[in-house]
């Protein structure tokens, strides 16, 4: 059996005259590009020069919806009642496939950013509450869950379509939760270490843990934060690992 997945990264970040990220470098190497829909990160204009290059370069498009928190990078934990998190999922959607279409393209799937993925991480009805509103916008959306955790469990749960997330540049903990980023070794950036452990645990069919332990699970797509300094070096060395290892880097189905 031929094993194939999908690599994806976070970006459109970039907010006015300040940049975040070398998304066009990024573009000629991923396969899926998650866009910030302007809550967390990003704007109008960034969003339709991202969007545009991904549909150039036949790169899948899809929407980032995070908190509305600019100043935080939507990656400080905020208490919003689960009413409003479904209209910010709902408007954020809608902005991306507004600008998605615009550029030529569509979005064909959703990720939820930083501390409201944490969030929904650990908590199911939130990250019920999120991923039903984005079904309202578009019931054919494929949701891009952290893999092993609540976000599965919901997507399953409201049976969606889903693609499985691992993380190239982040630790996990035994629960299949990332590492907090304010411990040590939480943030991953040496290439060549992110390629071989990437291609442990897509051989594995398991999350892989600081501790050891291994979380069976179906692994669909693979994770390079755009704001990490060495996500090009990143994302080149994880392709080329995975295809030097006979698994083929697709964008996911």
């Amino acid at each position: 059996m031929t094993l194939s997945v999908d690599l994806n990264a976070d970006m459109g970040e970039s907010f006015g005259p300040w940049p975040m990220g070398s998304d066009r470098d990024l573009l000629g190497v991923v396969t899926s590009a998650n866009v910030a829909c302007g809550f967390h990160a990003g704007d109008a204009d960034t969003m339709a020069e991202t969007m545009a290059i991904a549909v150039a370069n036949d790169v899948g498009v899809g929407a980032h919806p995070g908190f509305l928190d600019l100043q935080g990078f939507g990656r400080r934990r905020m208490q919003v009642p689960h009413g409003t998190l479904a209209n910010w999922v709902k408007y954020q959607l809608g902005a991306a496939r507004a600008m998605a279409g615009a550029a030529g393209g569509k979005v064909r799937h959703l990720k939820l950013h930083g501390a409201l993925s944490n969030m929904a991480c650990e908590d199911l009805d939130m990250a019920r509450a999120c991923f039903q509103a984005a079904l309202e916008v578009d019931p054919d959306i494929i949701l891009m869950v952290l893999a092993a955790t609540k976000l599965e469990q919901a997507a399953k749960e409201l049976g969606a379509r889903y693609a499985n997330e691992i993380f190239a540049d982040r630790a996990y903990n035994d629960d299949a939760t990332l590492v907090d980023r304010r411990q040590p070794g939480a943030v991953i950036h040496d290439a060549d270490y992110a390629a071989e452990r990437m291609v442990k645990m897509v051989q594995a069919g398991a999350i892989i843990t600081e501790s050891g332990k291994h979380i069976e699970t179906r692994i669909d797509t693979i994770c390079v934060h755009g704001d990490n300094a060495e996500a090009v070096a990143l994302a080149k060395a994880v392709r080329a690992g995975l295809e030097a290892a006979g698994v083929t880097v697709e964008m996911f189905t």
